[in-house]
């Protein structure tokens, strides 16, 4: 057996960096309220903004037809409208740019036989799961375009969340094809770091939630909420049970507590194993909890709240590391490797 070469793995880390920036790009087009800029989607036409101001003005007179141009941004000129428009228009570009990233060199791997076939489904499922990510982001689009101007918080945190899982599993794969001598049978960190990101996802959907409902802004005090450790009105809507996903103050309430229960998880991990991974990962925790504090004094900075959520993505990044090292090495499934 030989290994394929470097270049299959070294794709897969030009995908996860390209996920890694959608990500950010995605976070400050949500801050800047661009992302309802483009009321049409036009996966295979689209790759080329107005061109000319007659398709300025079109693309302009279609926006404010939108809830958010009629309800929103009704006095926009052409130059208000480009302000918007072009993290929105970037934001769709980048996307489908990792699209061309991933498939191209994808069919030239597999034409050559340098994927086993263990892997081949892998990234057949990353493949999938990506163009389902596009349409998935168009949906969250579209539920800003009915009679709000805002899109579903739902939609919205589904929409991050797949994107943080499809750049996880990249990062997954990137370790399974990379050296395996850092690898160890340790159970228990394995158990303990797969618990992690599980309860990392769950954080997330929780300020995904808070995002897509802008209650970061309802209690900017901390460790208090305005005052309160456990403010009024966590139940005012009715039925109760809908409260922890629809009502911002318990939103941000449940996303704060649980953030510190992650952090405290990472940092227990970081004290009983200490090693250099467990150790990255703690200091990231403790940097993520920072930055969610500042974005919350801030008021919502935009600089300071895309850098909490890629924060997000950097700390699952070192909690997969540690999951990945302490786990024994098997034949290495996932593998580049082809018969020689």
């Amino acid at each position: 057996m030989q290994t394929a070469p470097a270049s299959v793995r070294n794709w897969l880390i030009v995908v996860a960096a390209m996920i890694f920036f959608m990500i950010a790009i995605g976070a400050l087009t949500r801050l800047t309220e661009s992302g309802l800029s483009m009321v049409e989607w036009r996966p295979v036409t689209g790759w080329l903004p107005p061109l000319s101001e007659a398709a300025w003005k079109a693309e302009l007179e279609k926006y404010l037809s939108s809830p958010q141009g009629r309800l929103v941004n009704r006095d926009f000129a052409i130059a208000d409208f480009k302000q918007i428009f072009w993290l929105e228009f970037i934001h769709r570009l980048w996307g489908r740019l990792i699209g061309v990233v991933f498939a191209v060199p994808l069919a030239w791997f597999w034409l050559r036989g340098q994927l086993t076939p263990a892997l081949k489904p892998r990234l057949l499922a990353l493949l999938v799961l990506g163009g389902l990510q596009g349409a998935l982001g168009w949906a969250m689009v579209a539920s800003g375009l009915i009679d709000r101007p805002a899109v579903s918080h739902y939609r919205l945190a589904a929409h991050l969340l797949l994107a943080v899982a499809l750049y996880g599993y990249t990062i997954w794969l990137i370790l399974e094809l990379g050296p395996q001598a850092a690898r160890r049978d340790d159970a228990e960190t394995s158990r303990l770091a797969t618990a992690l990101i599980a309860f990392l996802f769950v954080v997330l959907t929780w300020g995904a939630l808070m995002a897509g409902l802008r209650a970061g802004t309802a209690h900017s005090t901390f460790p208090t909420m305005s005052g309160h450790w456990i403010p009024p009105g966590l139940f005012d809507q009715s039925p109760w049970w809908i409260n922890p996903v629809e009502n911002g103050t318990t939103i941000q309430f449940i996303h704060r507590w649980l953030a510190k229960l992650l952090v405290l998880g990472v940092l227990i991990l970081a004290w009983r194993v200490r090693r250099p991974e467990t150790l990255a990962a703690a200091a990231m925790a403790v940097v993520q909890l920072g930055l969610g504090i500042a974005t919350i004094l801030s008021g919502i900075n935009i600089f300071l709240a895309t850098a909490h959520q890629v924060g997000a993505v950097l700390l699952l990044t070192a909690l997969i590391v540690v999951r990945h090292r302490a786990t024994p090495s098997r034949q290495r499934p996932a593998s580049a490797m082809v018969g020689g």
